[in-house]
């Protein structure tokens, strides 16, 4: 796959650009909160910077057809990377939540573009695996971005994390490394609309999954910030098991299919929630290792998820709607997590971390049967 034309640029691209978003994802409430916002208003920055990239990412595809796909992204690379570091300029709520919605607006250019380009350059049949390997990139600043931004925050050096953060403007010269995608003729099917009811099925699994992860993301540092190294490993070890994951789950959707591989991940999913939940209900070590192991477990339906409901999601729009369904998936991706970290923050906060896992889970298993149902009429 590493020799398909266009493929080591795209790698190189969203590994620059979601490193920026992944080392402010935790490490922003954290900081948040040492400038004196409080606990249930931390994951504020997180949703805000969410809400902005969902606002934008339906208008993406009439940009592309406007000004054409590497402009678009570059001015996404550019708004998402250069605000980083004027989050330096004041720790004030509404000043954090400003710096946030502008780099939403490049967020979202970037996450709704970055996975078209990956089945624009795919070989018939490879789709699954071109999205794993999209997908591994993707999360390979996940595993590494998060737990060290955490790490310098709670060392007090959130100044290198924000200037760090800047590090998309570098994937600038990138843009122009893909084949053109196919003309305006080839994309009139896209005109035509989605079978929003099948869509919407399937990404609601995908929508009560983020949602828990980015719960877990923003909030297990400020609710268990005198366990510094739990909160280090299970950040590391979900990173790594949702990488791995969504890698490999490529490869088998594209032997078995992604629908048939949906139940099994639900049930991974629900199991990781109530280890995390079960975990930090109790005090000590070995509570220690039940929300690593949790949070471990739990990344491995977080990671083959996400490649799952993308591919199904693409399958049920065919070639000529898949901008479309591009922006459907990113969309609801952005928002679950936009959701969970406020609304998880917030249940935390007034209950308990356990109680909001255990909800989490809950809802998983309410989603997971209209993904199946969904899955089933795909193509």
């Amino acid at each position: 796959m590493l020799r398909i034309r266009g493929m080591p640029a795209l790698l190189a691209l969203a590994l620059l650009g979601f490193t920026s978003f992944f080392l402010t994802l935790s490490s922003l409430p954290l900081w948040a909160v040492d400038q004196g916002v409080p606990e249930a208003l931390a994951g504020l920055v997180t949703t805000v910077m969410l809400i902005a990239t969902v606002a934008c990412q339906l208008a993406v595809p009439a940009a592309v057809h406007r000004i054409g796909q590497p402009a678009t992204l570059a001015v996404g690379l550019l708004a998402l990377g250069a605000p980083t570091p004027l989050l330096l300029v004041s720790g004030q709520l509404w000043w954090l939540l400003t710096v946030s919605a502008v780099r939403g607006l490049g967020f979202a250019v970037l996450t709704v573009l970055t996975p078209l380009v990956a089945t624009q350059i795919a070989p018939p049949n490879s789709q699954g695996r071109a999205i794993g390997l999209y997908g591994l990139a993707v999360a390979v600043p996940n595993v590494a971005a998060v737990p060290l931004a955490v790490a310098l925050t709670d060392a007090g050096h959130f100044p290198v994390v924000a200037v760090l953060g800047a590090v998309p403007v570098l994937a600038i010269p990138l843009v122009t490394r893909f084949p053109k995608p196919p003309p305006p003729a080839a994309r009139r099917a896209g005109r035509a609309r989605l079978p929003v009811l099948s869509l919407a099925g399937i990404l609601a699994l995908l929508l009560a999954l983020t949602l828990s992860g980015g719960g877990i993301f923003a909030i297990l540092p400020v609710q268990l910030g005198e366990s510094g190294a739990v909160v280090t490993w299970a950040l590391l070890l979900l990173g790594v098991t949702a990488a791995l994951a969504r890698w490999r789950a490529g490869s088998l959707a594209d032997r078995a299919g992604p629908a048939r591989l949906l139940p099994v991940c639900a049930v991974i999913g629900v199991l990781g929630l109530v280890l995390l939940g079960w975990g930090a209900a109790g005090r000590g070590g070995a509570s220690g290792t039940m929300v690593v192991l949790g949070a471990a477990v739990f990344g491995i339906a977080y990671g083959a998820v996400q490649n799952l409901t993308l591919l199904l999601s693409f399958d049920l729009a065919g070639s000529g709607r898949r901008a479309g369904a591009s922006a459907a998936w990113n969309a609801t991706y952005d928002a679950g997590t936009a959701i969970g970290a406020l609304l998880i923050g917030a249940v935390a906060a007034g209950s308990s971390l356990t109680a909001a896992m255990i909800g989490c889970a809950g809802l998983v298993v309410i989603t997971a049967v209209t993904a199946v149902t969904s899955a089933r009429r795909t193509p």
